[in-house]
């Protein structure tokens, strides 16, 4: 018997109690039940975000909590600098140019995270610079910014810290207010343990006074129109209130655990999981790794799409393979959301029964206890 084990940085494992919400009738999504569901999801995300700000949720992936911060906050004309690390801080580019908004580019070799002296640098240049939009981990690299250290250059500048924490919200940390962050947007089917299908925008008052400038046009994603909704416990157009009931669970999860700990958790598993890489005597890709996944950079003689496709199929363990320029040369193994120390070691001796399987001469075992040594500390 073949049992299936999801290690992808999303989507990722739903609690049970979240996958048996979903099998209830489903509800009316204007009824008391779906007003009280609504408003207590958003007070839930507070404290997720970090935050005492109002979050947003819209019915869509997380590119259209992208889409949507770049239309409500920009207006024609504006400059904005982009932090480009990988395939999803292209992304925030390739965005803001469908918009004609005008993007200053750091791109920052894949695999490294940005140096926040080169983003000062070119803020004192362009000091009219409305935003900098940067990502919280990139999913496609496995490497985390500095997130604390972009605020500090930020928020004492007229000039918005936008964020996209898609992958790592809840397992990488993000102090939105602590740090003076002003906007950070997300999704459902990553640390959040819910199916795909759910986008949140957590925004401070200097990104609603932006809001009130905004001339981009918007329409379904308006966060005007989302947020007078969300005050009645109520939104602009059908949710997708089966997902809003799986949300509930997970948020539960995550509020009885507190985010602290969460994150820690996250932490915890993370240091395990690389400690096991190295042990194998693979390196690491990312050069500043994030708590949300473990990219491992493949030697030249793996084919990293076949491993990737063999493990799958043959041992029904799924992890990602790498995008674009990485596409068969490196492997992505996910520890976030509904996970804990068995995961890990699950994750870890399939690894390493996979390169056992293709040949490959590793020392079996290393990795699995170098993971278990974390944990016993």
């Amino acid at each position: 018997m073949k049992k299936k084990w999801l290690f992808t940085p999303g989507p990722t494992p739903i609690p049970p109690e979240a996958l048996l919400a979903m099998a209830q009738p489903i509800d009316y999504h204007r009824s008391d039940a779906a007003v009280a569901l609504i408003k207590d999801v958003l007070e839930k995300l507070k404290h997720v975000f970090q935050t005492e700000n109002d979050v947003l949720f819209l019915t869509s992936s997380g590119t259209g909590a992208m889409e949507g911060a770049v239309a409500n906050l920009l207006s024609r004309g504006d400059k904005v600098i982009v932090i480009r690390s990988g395939k999803f801080g292209e992304r925030w580019s390739e965005i803001c140019t469908a918009y004609g908004i005008e993007v200053i580019p750091i791109d920052v070799t894949w695999g490294n995270s940005v140096e926040p002296q080169a983003v000062e640098t070119l803020l004192v240049q362009h000091p009219d610079v409305r935003a900098v939009f940067a990502t919280l981990c990139e999913t496609s690299t496995g490497a985390l910014h500095d997130i604390e250290a972009l605020a500090c250059l930020t928020r004492v500048r007229p000039t918005l810290l936008v964020v996209d924490a898609v992958s790592a919200l809840g397992a990488d940390d993000l102090q939105m207010d602590n740090w003076g962050v002003d906007v950070v947007v997300s999704c459902s089917q990553k640390g959040l343990m819910t199916p795909p299908g759910l986008a949140f925008v957590a925004l401070n008052q200097r990104a609603w006074d932006a809001i009130e400038r905004s001339d981009l046009p918007k329409y379904y994603f308006d966060f005007r129109k989302a947020y007078e909704s969300g005050l009645e416990g109520s939104v602009p157009y059908t949710p997708a209130i089966t997902l809003l009931t799986a949300l509930q669970c997970a948020l539960d999860r995550i509020c009885v655990e507190g985010i602290r700990r969460t994150i820690d958790r996250h932490n915890l598993l993370a240091s395990a999981t690389r400690s096991a890489v190295k042990a194998l005597g693979l390196p690491l890709f990312a050069a500043s790794p994030a708590n949300t996944l473990t990219s491992i950079r493949l030697p030249t003689e793996i084919d990293g799409k076949a491993f990737v496709n063999l493990m799958r199929d043959t041992y029904g363990i799924t992890y990602a393979g790498g995008q674009s320029q990485l596409s068969g040369k490196i492997v992505r193994i996910a520890h976030l959301g509904c996970m804990n120390e068995n995961d890990v070691i699950v994750a870890i001796s399939a690894f390493e029964r996979g390169l056992v399987e293709i040949g490959y001469d590793i020392p079996v075992g290393a990795g699995v206890t170098a993971a278990q040594e974390i944990f016993a500390r």
